[in-house]
């Protein structure tokens, strides 16, 4: 990534489960101590996924732990968030998602220049058979750097 980014979360599974045809940056609207609680790094998004309602664009099972140091005015930790795109990128990717199969992934939680930031993913489930033809490419590439490795020593 760029200079100025700090990668807070990854979303790991993703890669595994789906296969990402195209990526979008967008922010989110995020509530009071939420910031914080990012910033922290006390964020599960494990099986979250984002859905277009009404022209706009909602993540679901983002879960943002409360955070420690706050008073009583805390925030809701399972609330919906809000993502912030724009008009045309939201119609393109309704017009994407509407395709069958697709399905909005969140990819990456970073910082950039100080503003929480998702990397939104438009992915396709992968069935049994792709995920274990990864799994077979991924052992044969570290085979062979570990003989290379070894040819070198």
């Amino acid at each position: 990534m760029a200079e100025g980014i700090k990668i807070i979360a990854q979303n790991k599974k993703a890669h595994f489960n789906y296969t990402i045809e195209e990526s979008i940056e967008c922010g989110l609207e995020l509530q009071g101590t939420e910031v914080k609680s990012v910033k922290a790094g006390s964020v599960s998004f494990a099986d979250s996924f984002a859905e277009i309602k009404n022209g706009e664009v909602w993540v679901h099972n983002f879960h943002i732990s409360e955070y420690a140091y706050s008073s009583i005015f805390n925030h809701d930790p399972d609330r919906l968030k809000k993502l912030l795109l724009h008009k045309d990128e939201i119609k393109r990717l309704t017009r994407k998602v509407e395709e069958k199969g697709y399905t909005l992934i969140p990819l990456n939680f970073y910082l950039k220049k100080g503003r929480v930031k998702m990397l939104l993913g438009v992915c396709k489930g992968k069935k049994t058979y792709d995920k274990r033809a990864d799994i077979k490419e991924r052992d044969l590439k570290r085979d062979i750097q570990r003989e290379f490795r070894n040819k070198l020593s």
